[in-house]
């Protein structure tokens, strides 16, 4: 079972469609973590409890309060940083920790999880993790909102493009009003058109019926008449995604600064006052003309 389908803008102004990972799928990969965590804790306790009659019990006190911090905090984190957002649970279940922007995970973000980790895993048993995370649309928990931070798949199946534009609607598809199209008519569209070709005719002409009709009404205006559904669907879509892109790497407006061209400009700034220039001197065989140095 897929999870959903959420898009994310990276920092180069690219939409990319990830798949957001389950929450059992997550709670599998904790669970190999806490599993880890607990074996070499257990290994280190074992340990320090052979050696603590070499030292005094301040020392094996503060040794074992530095182990816990490192096998609670220090196994998310270093692993975290050091492959790029995976843990050796997420690198069995194939997830991995990004950006809200699709970018790697960085050290401060690591932090944040690994700090949150400690509560709502440990602490509470990781109950707010999992509550957190249904309720979020993004399947959240709550080292992810403090982090910014998402959890995908990477196992997931690649998205394919979107249709190219018919050239015989381009003109009509450059006049669409899509401000009634939601995400969700438009991803049904696209996963019709990706799947039309391994359908069943007769199956498929139904399919592509009934989705056009949903999406005609929520555009205007209407297609030509007698243009076929396919090509409907792919000249909205491909129309939507220019868009897209085409308001994301849409400069931002720069501030009007007011010029002395302008009235109210010339209110702000009034004219200096000219300062009379000295007259140049002037040859005995044409006034005012200029003399060069000899």
């Amino acid at each position: 079972m897929a999870g959903p389908q959420e898009p994310v803008v990276t920092g180069d102004a690219v939409i990319l469609d990830v798949q957001i990972a389950q929450v059992p799928v997550r709670a599998l990969s904790a669970l190999i973590d806490v599993t880890v965590v607990f074996i070499c804790y257990v290994i280190g306790v074992v340990l320090w409890a052979a050696t603590l009659s070499q030292f005094d019990s301040a020392l094996s006190a503060a040794v074992l309060i530095i182990f816990t911090v490192l096998a609670l905090v220090g196994y998310p984190l270093i692993f975290e940083t050091a492959t790029r957002g995976r843990t050796l649970g997420k690198m069995a279940m194939g997830l991995r920790v990004v950006s809200d922007d699709g970018g790697p995970e960085r050290f401060r973000q690591a932090l944040f999880r690994a700090l949150a980790g400690v509560i709502e895993i440990w602490m509470l048993t990781g109950g707010p993790a999992v509550i957190c995370s249904l309720l979020s649309p993004k399947g959240k928990r709550i080292g992810d909102i403090f982090a910014g931070t998402v959890v995908i798949s990477e196992r997931a199946p690649r998205m394919s493009p979107p249709p190219p534009m018919p050239p015989q609607l381009a003109w009509w598809a450059s006049s669409l009003q899509l401000s009634g199209l939601g995400s969700e008519q438009a991803e049904l569209a696209r996963q019709f058109l990706s799947r039309a070709p391994q359908l069943n005719p007769e199956m498929r002409d139904q399919m592509a019926h009934r989705i056009t009709v949903d999406i005609v009404t929520r555009i205007s205006p209407p297609p030509p008449p007698g243009t076929p559904a396919p090509l409907i669907l792919a000249a909205v879509l491909a129309e939507r995604h220019r868009r897209e892109l085409g308001r994301m790497q849409a400069p931002a407006p720069q501030p009007a600064w007011p010029t002395f061209a302008d009235a109210d400009s010339r209110n702000m700034y009034p004219p200096l006052p000219r300062t009379p220039s000295p007259p140049a001197p002037s040859s005995p065989s044409e006034p005012g003309a200029f003399t060069p140095p000899s």
